[in-house]
């Protein structure tokens, strides 16, 4: 017999829905769908060879779905999440924090979702990879003293002060392709793109933390795989909350 596809996947995932499971599960989809993970991480593959951007669009979908209702380390995934069947920007706006937060609003949002310090720090690391738009690291390059002078003066370069606010750049300068821990290094250098990038080396709470990550890849994996599971338990929707998308673009 063919592997099912996804879609067949989906369709037999939904036919579940009435069943109620109080938590999630890293075997939920075992009977439904026993080939899921090998077909998620095939279609996962291409996608991110296609475009390299999308490992880091994935890694923001899915901190976007936490807080609101490649490379690198691997982790346990737990697994029934149901999507929503609403939507809401301004529940993003006033849960997600913005790249002009300072280090007590990203402690405190974090917080707020039971998240400590420690996993703000490392889940902040996903910055290693992915690019940002002009217009959200305008104000960085142009008034924050923190910066090394050559890299504000690099990324002015295609940023200018009017104008271009759609044009791209690296979030980690290094190894923008590669999930590292580059970035903790590119912080250290006052080389964060973000203001709140920045603020984790700052002379503030979390800047020996950054120095630890910066020097010990393998202590980053870790934590941030830690991370990623916690903030994937975020209030998440089950059993007959919410549903299984039949098509991603809309409610069923």
């Amino acid at each position: 017999m063919a592997a099912p596809t996804l879609m067949q996947c989906l369709v037999a995932i939904s036919l579940l829905s009435c069943v109620t499971h109080a938590q999630l599960s890293t075997t939920f989809y075992a009977s439904s769908c026993p080939n899921l993970q090998t077909i998620v991480r095939t279609a996962m593959t291409q996608a991110v060879s296609a475009e390299p951007r999308m490992g880091a669009s994935l890694l923001r979908l899915f901190f976007h779905d936490c807080f609101v209702q490649l490379g690198g380390p691997t982790w346990t995934v737990y697994l029934g999440r149901r999507d929503a069947r609403t939507a809401s920007q301004s529940d993003a706006n006033a849960n997600l924090p913005g790249p002009g937060s300072s280090l007590a609003t990203l402690v405190t949002m974090f917080g707020n979702k039971g998240l400590s310090a420690r996993d703000m720090t490392a889940l902040s690391g996903a910055h290693t990879i992915g690019q940002a738009r002009c217009a959200t690291f305008r104000d960085r390059i142009y008034n924050d003293a923190n910066i090394n002078a050559t890299f504000a003066s690099l990324r002015q370069q295609t940023c200018p002060q009017s104008g271009g606010d759609a044009e791209l750049a690296p979030i980690d300068v290094q190894s923008p392709d590669l999930f590292d821990n580059a970035y903790y290094q590119n912080l250290m250098s006052r080389q964060g793109l973000f203001h709140s990038d920045q603020e984790l080396f700052s002379g503030g709470s979390q800047d020996a933390l950054v120095k630890k990550y910066s020097g010990n890849a393998g202590m980053f994996a870790a934590d941030f795989a830690r991370a990623m599971v916690r903030m994937g338990a975020i209030s998440p929707l089950t059993g007959t909350q919410g549903e299984v998308r039949l098509d991603c673009r809309k409610v069923n």
